[in-house]
């Protein structure tokens, strides 16, 4: 269970993190797993560590698929991954 607690930073964590690569992918549609690496380890302190997790966490809600040829991850929605 992802629960907040008082000595969590609010931009150091999973869904902070989840939210940056879901507004990403929601921008571009389409990126490749290396340019959103990139950008997460650029855009928050830790965000390294952070990645993984948060990428799973949008798998469990439905919103990214992941094409292995191509390496990348694309948006699909909500209620449109199945």
């Amino acid at each position: 269970m992802l629960r907040p607690s008082k000595h969590a930073h609010p931009d150091r964590t999973v869904i902070n993190v989840a939210l940056l690569l879901l507004l990403r992918l929601r921008a571009k549609r389409l990126c490749d797993y290396d340019s959103l690496f990139a950008y997460a380890r650029k855009a928050v302190v830790g965000g390294d560590v952070l990645f993984l997790p948060s990428l799973n966490f949008l798998f469990l809600m439905g919103l990214v698929e992941y094409h292995p040829k191509t390496d990348a991850l694309e948006y699909v929605g909500q209620n449109e991954a199945v």
